[in-house]
């Protein structure tokens, strides 16, 4: 009996150190990189998206009129809530880009449009979630580096001879990169230049 339990053992470290030699550790690790690093992607964008309702709330209460702009943000803000996003799928992960994409546009046209109303600029609140809404900026454009990096590793490894045979003996496949196309930058201040003509009023206080 002892005999046969150390035959087994001696199979079973032996199928171990196989496993550990042709890569299937390096890839379980990296693929954990993977997913961690797209998680915090995911929570920097919605940090974004919980941003918004109060950042248009206060625009609205000093620049009611730009109800274009106003719109834009929040129906962008709305798409990108409804698409379920597998980062896996290129089609699910393009649509979730191209919303991205929509909202860092739409929200670079809406700090374009609050350099009108200089009683906005100068309240706290707006001034307040202009630094938070910077900051989130910063911090998705780190989680999304640090993610297409992780996805870089784990590409190469899956194509690498002799790992690439245990990668698509175990369903291990290519990730589709990540970046999101058209995004413009909104962690620096927009420069406005309205040729020279006097900014327009800020409504009244109501």
């Amino acid at each position: 009996m002892l005999k046969r339990w150390l035959v087994r053992l001696s199979f079973l470290f032996a199928a171990v150190s196989s496993l550990s030699a042709c890569g299937y550790n390096d890839i379980q690790e990296a693929d954990e990189a993977t997913k961690s690093g797209w998680s915090e992607v995911l929570s920097q964008y919605q940090r974004r998206a919980d941003l918004i309702p109060n950042l248009v709330n206060t625009v609205k209460g000093f620049a009611d009129q730009e109800k274009d702009v106003l719109i834009r943000v929040t129906e962008a803000r709305s798409r990108v809530g409804q698409i379920q996003v597998n980062p896996s799928d290129p089609d699910s992960l393009k649509k979730f880009e191209q919303a991205q994409g929509e909202i860092g546009s739409a929200l670079s046209r809406l700090l374009v449009v609050s350099e009108n109303y200089p009683q906005l600029k100068s309240d706290a609140n707006f001034r307040d979630l202009q630094a938070q809404l910077e900051g989130t900026e910063n911090r998705i454009t780190v989680a999304r580096k640090r993610y297409i990096d992780t996805l870089q590793k784990y590409n190469v490894l899956v194509r690498q001879f002799p790992v690439n045979l245990t990668a698509m003996a175990f369903g291990y496949s290519v990730k589709p990169q990540f970046t999101v196309e058209n995004e413009k930058a909104i962690s620096v201040a927009p420069k406005v230049d309205f040729g020279g003509s006097a900014p327009k009023p800020a409504p009244a206080n109501r």
